[in-house]
């Protein structure tokens, strides 16, 4: 991994003072993407279920009949599903349940003055399209992530998009199923990238338009979330997967790399970052990746992704100096591997997840701790959230005044409108109180 020397730098005026330029990231020029996609979606908001089937021959190499998945195809995947996979989304799901329905938010009532009231109402969206992506590996557990809190926040109506696999006969891939009906979820549909995306915005023949697209997905997915946000809400513009760890010389070198490797594994372009004060366990750590990597199933793909611009060793003077470095970074998955860990964590501010102390390494996250792991990447978590109910469920506020209380305010409403050039505000108030501003 290449080494970043940021000891004894002058501070930037970027986050923390660290110029966020000299870390590690991965260059993806969605901008260019989006240009590709945009026949695409144009294409199946015009042509429907027949552009999806022409997308799938020709990005899937699969001839599909229908896009929607059977219902025969669901249960059987689930009947057919190896039970110790089966026990182990259970228990997924349990976590993930026990996390989440902890999230959902109730409506509230505040009483401004006697007789005016503001109620803040948490509505549920619609309907949402929940994408999980499909390619070098396969994702039950991204099922999980999003039927739960989206089947938590009471959302009425959803539906899964994943790509047609040729070696399941056009399905998707029969684990992804079994995660489908194992919550409960009937509406799978064979579709993968910009076309799937598209068809939750426009609709289909067979599959209604949503309000809301989530799921994590390549950059085509991202380019299209972007080009079509407006039409459909989004969660994010999911990027590829990053793992930055804060260590220092109380770390075990080997939990490092491993930890390190289980995020690279995921693509080519996974971000596997280390930023650390000690030289010494930076170099431990180069040593046990060298024997880690090489007896890892996927050790093309993880040297690939290790050896990229988006990964490296950042070394720091200190821990408090780390601590500025991974806020400006803003990983999508931050541990935290040093001494007195959890008040280090306590401290983090830009993150998707943090993982405290040597036994909660991002895998655990990735399928069993109860946290989400859609999260935000390429520095978004400087800004935005992983998913959560809240993703789900939109704040309406109602407004419900007496004509005292309204009497009461009018004054000020009429100076203000005023003020802005806008009197026939003012006036939808007067008109009232036969034209007259109450009290005046």
């Amino acid at each position: 991994m290449t080494r970043i020397d940021l000891r004894g730098t002058a501070s930037s005026g970027g986050p923390g003072g660290i110029d966020r330029d000299l870390l590690p990231r991965a260059e993806l020029d969605v901008e260019a993407a989006l240009e590709k996609v945009r026949p695409i979606c144009e294409d199946v908001r015009h042509r429907g279920t027949a552009a999806l089937i022409d997308y799938a021959r020709r990005f899937d190499g699969v001839t599909l009949d229908r896009v929607r998945v059977p219902a025969e195809a669901l249960r059987r995947a689930l009947e057919e599903l190896d039970p110790a996979v089966r026990a182990a989304l259970e228990e997924s799901v349990r976590r993930a349940r026990t996390v989440h329905s902890a999230q959902r938010r109730t409506d509230h009532t505040v009483q401004v003055v006697p007789g005016g009231t503001v109620t803040e109402r948490w509505v549920p969206v619609e309907r949402v399209g929940l994408y999980v992506p499909g390619g070098k590996a396969v994702y039950p557990s991204s099922v999980v992530m999003n039927v739960v809190p989206a089947q938590e926040a009471e959302v009425p109506s959803l539906a899964v998009a994943s790509p047609p696999q040729a070696e399941f006969g056009g399905l998707p891939h029969p684990t992804i199923l079994a995660a489908c009906a194992l919550l409960g979820v009937d509406e799978v549909y064979a579709a993968g990238g910009a076309q799937a995306v598209a068809m939750f915005a426009y609709g289909t023949e067979d599959c209604a338009p949503a309000q809301l697209v989530t799921g994590p997905g390549n950059i085509w997915v991202a380019a299209a979330k972007r080009l079509l946000k407006g039409r459909i809400g989004i969660d994010a513009e999911a990027g590829p997967t990053e793992i930055a760890i804060l260590a220092d010389a109380t770390a075990d070198p080997a939990h490092v790399a491993a930890d390190l490797i289980s995020q690279a594994e995921h693509d080519t372009l996974a971000a596997a970052v280390l930023v650390t004060d000690s030289e010494e366990l930076a170099t431990a750590v180069d040593a046990e990746l060298s024997t880690r990597v090489a007896a890892t199933k996927h050790a093309e793909r993880v040297t690939e992704a290790l050896a990229g611009r988006q990964s490296g060793v950042v070394l720091v003077d200190d821990v408090e100096h780390g601590l500025r470095v991974v806020d400006a970074y803003a990983a999508e998955h931050l541990e935290i591997q040093t001494a007195d860990a959890a008040a280090v964590a306590a401290r983090v501010r830009n993150a998707g997840a943090v993982f405290v102390g040597p036994y909660a390494p991002v895998s655990l996250g990735d399928y069993c701790a109860g946290s989400n792991h859609v999260l935000p990447t390429g520095g978004c978590a400087c800004h935005s959230s992983g998913l959560s109910v809240q993703s789900f469920l939109r704040g309406v506020h109602v407004v419900d005044y007496s004509r005292d209380a309204l009497a009461e305010v009018t004054h000020h409403v009429v100076h203000l409108a005023e003020a802005e050039d806008l009197p026939a505000h003012g006036a939808a108030l007067t008109a009232r109180f036969d034209g007259k501003v109450p009290g005046a």
